[in-house]
Order: structure tokens, then sequence, then C-alpha cells
């Protein structure tokens, strides 16, 4: 059975009050070490600490520095890492007597992100400082301004992930078309679509030819504060006469196992999307906090897979009638709700021939934006544009559709439906244009 909208707001209210329950003792920290790290997109700072320590992070330009501000907190004499990646020296200060301040000087400008983890194995407290570079994909988040959250009225956020790139070509089809070819075609103007919207927003995991990992797409996806994460694939078989387009979601097993991964990993506790930080609880409540956002995580997961399904037959015969589950890593947010959708077998010659069509690529991006759309209409996240402003939603009536299917697919009763629309029976004609109220 899936959970209302009430449901779901109601497990976030839960999420809070723990969280309220939960406060941490600061006590005076010193900084014992601190060592950097240069991978290929990024670079780690880490402070070794000898308690938990409050800290505010900032950025400076001309020149460029990343200041960070330790609450009644020491350095050790002779503290000085050698300069890696985006950072090029380190220097301690005292701008108050309450406070330590240390000064990363850059190569360029940064978007940070901070948090605190808490001891573990033979690691003391570490406050872990990831710095990207300003035009990196990671630090292209959407902007949402201090305006548009006072007003209540951010838009929703649309992670489009093309799937495979680079090095990894994904599946062929019969006449050589690459399946990361044609993903990031349809991301494209999917992306397109989304912006054109009101009150949604697209983010591209990827908006060129370039590798991006398995794991890496979905924590971008988090990292944009995304509220729906869309993998886009084109799927293929041995027999070539396979078709139809198909929509996954996470297998609960799966889900069991990432959240064990999720927890154990400390640095992966230390903050969920909606804002709860998991890294100073002990472990039975941040797994009663995992589970609760995990849970309401899939179920929205499966609302908007069915929404973006449905749509998706509008475009012909899909190869299952209901939403799949699978382990497939990109889908393993515990927050974040994800889907991929398999648009078609590009092992199958008319399919590859189809996905290589450019209007049949925009109808396919137009199927899956009315999906996604139809999800957020009927249960739109709170604080957000859509919710402030979205009261009646419409739909037109394809072939074979029934009044109790539409009713269905929307999450709305038929009764509501006759009642807004002033039916006396369940008789629906191809093109009627339906109101659909919101189901919150």
């Amino acid at each position: 059975m899936q959970a209302s909208p009430s449901t779901l707001r109601l497990m976030r209210f839960i999420c809070f009050l723990l969280l309220l329950m939960s406060s941490v003792v600061i006590h005076a920290a010193e900084v014992k070490g601190l060592r950097i790290w240069a991978p290929p997109d990024y670079t780690r700072a880490v402070l070794d600490l000898s308690d938990a320590a409050r800290y505010k992070v900032f950025t400076l330009s001309d020149p460029e520095r990343l200041v960070v501000d330790l609450e009644n907190s020491t350095v050790v004499a002779g503290l000085a890492p050698d300069p890696r990646g985006l950072v090029t020296g380190v220097r301690y200060g005292k701008p108050d007597a309450n406070t330590l301040r240390v000064v990363f000087d850059l190569r360029e400008p940064v978007r940070p992100k901070s948090f605190l983890m808490m001891p573990a194995q033979t690691h003391r407290h570490r406050l872990v400082l990831d710095l990207y570079p300003s035009n990196s994909p990671l630090a292209r988040a959407p902007a949402r301004t201090a305006a548009q959250l006072e007003r209540g009225r951010r838009k929703v956020v649309v992670a489009i992930d093309a799937g495979h790139g680079g090095q990894d070509p994904g599946a062929i089809g019969p006449t050589g078309t690459r399946e990361k070819a044609v993903t990031l075609k349809v991301s494209k103007l999917l992306a397109l679509k989304i912006n054109a919207e009101p009150g949604m927003e697209a983010y591209l995991v990827r908006d060129d030819d370039t590798f991006v990992s398995l794991r890496d797409r979905f924590e971008r996806a988090r990292n944009a504060k995304a509220d729906l994460f869309v993998s886009i694939h084109a799927d293929a078989f041995v027999h070539s006469n396979v078709r139809g387009s198909s929509v996954f979601i996470l297998g609960e097993r799966a889900a069991t196992n990432e959240a064990s991964r999720f927890l154990a990993e400390r640095e992966n506790r230390a903050d969920l999307v909606g804002g709860l930080s998991l890294n100073d609880k002990d472990d039975l409540l941040a797994a009663v906090l995992l589970d609760l956002s995990q849970g309401a995580t899939l179920e929205a997961s499966a609302q908007a897979a069915d929404h973006v399904l449905s749509s998706l037959k509008s475009m012909g015969k899909a190869h299952k009638r209901y939403v799949e589950r699978a382990n497939f890593m990109v889908l393993r947010s515990p927050d974040v709700p994800s889907m991929l959708v398999e648009m078609a077998f590009i092992s199958n010659p008319d399919e590859e021939r189809k996905l290589n069509d450019p209007d049949h690529r925009d109808r396919l991006s137009t199927a899956l934006l009315a999906g996604i759309r139809d999800y957020f209409h009927a249960a739109p996240p709170p604080g957000t544009w859509i919710a402030a402003n979205q009261r009646v939603r419409r739909h037109v009536v394809a072939r074979g559709e029934t009044l109790s299917e539409i009713a269905n697919r929307h999450r709305v009763s038929v009764s509501s439906l006759r009642s807004v629309n002033a039916l006396q029976t369940d008789f629906v004609r191809v093109g009627l244009v339906l109101k659909i109220p919101t189901s919150s």
C-alpha cells in the first residue's frame, strides 16, 4: 500500500522531532592534525579534532580563500600540511579570543561542502571539507534564493542522469548506435522541457560525453537537493525482437543493504537531503531516522515511477505493464525518490531507428515530462511553487482509458473526478479534457 502525501509529511515531522530530541554537547576542541587529498574532481581536507566543535565555513575573494572558524578551539604548534589540488596554502589565526580561524588559500573559486564525523575505530572526531571547483557539475546545483524560500515558492528540482558516457558507451544497436549518445540527447531535451514548466527546474548529472561513476551519479543528485532522480537508459537483449519501455525502482532488499552501508560509512551520515544530520546520533537513533527517510523515499519512488510508466504507455507497447524493482546502483539514494527508465530496446532494429529519430526523441521526452509533472502535481513537495499555486490539473483522455484507470493514475477517487467534471456516468470519450484535483 502506498503512503499518502499526509503520511509522508507525518514521517518527516517525526524525523524532525527525533532530531530535536537528540542534541549533542559540544566541548572545547584542539586541531590535532590536518590532511589534504586531491582526487580528480575535487579536493578534500580533513581536520582531526580532540572533540566535536561548532564551526562555520565561508569563502572570500581577491584572493580566493576558504575560511573555517571553530569555536573555543586551538591548534597544535607547527601543523603545516603540504598544499594539494585546489589548496595552495594553509594559515591559522585568532580573530577573537574564543575562535580559531583556519584559512585555506585557493587556486580558484570553490563551492565547499562540510560535515563532522564522529570517532570510529582508530579515528578521532573529524571535520571534513570537500572543495569543488565552482564550474564543476557537482557545484552546479540549482540555485534556491532566500526570497524563494521565504515565499515558500522554490522550484522542484529534477536530476536527470544520462546513462553511461565517456569510455562507457553502454549498449550498442545493430547499426552502431551507442546508448550513451541517445540517452544524453533525450536527457537534454527533457531538461529543456522541465525548465520551461512553471515551478520546475532540471539538473543534468552529465551534460557532455564524460564518464561519471555510478555512485557519484546519485550523490550529485543529492548535492543538488533534487526532489526526484531520473536515470535515462536504452535496454538491450540477445533477441532482437524484444521491444518496449520499462521503469525500475530500487528493490527492498537492495534498499536494506544500502542502508547498512550508509550507516557503516560515517561520512555518509553527515546529512540527508531533508536536512537531518545522522553523524551526531547513536546507532539506534540513526537507524530509525534513516529507515523513516528511506521508507518515504521508496514510496515516493513507486508513485513517481507509476506516473512515468503510465505516460510512456501512450507512446506504445511497454515491455512490462508494471513498475519493476531491481538492484541498480544509481537508485540507491536513501533520501531522493529515484527511478531508472529504459526508453526502448536499442538491440531492436525498429526501436534503434526510432531512438535516432529527432521527432521520436521529442515525443519521448514529452511523455517523460508528462509523467514527472503528473507526479509533482499529484503530491507537490511542501514549500514549492507547485504546492502553493497548483490546485487543479488536467488530463486528456486517450484511446482505451477508463475513468477508474485515470483516477488510479492520478491518485484520486472516481467520485471526485465525476464531481469536479460534472460527469453523470463513468463513460469518457477520447479527447475529453478532465480536471484532476490534487490528492493533497
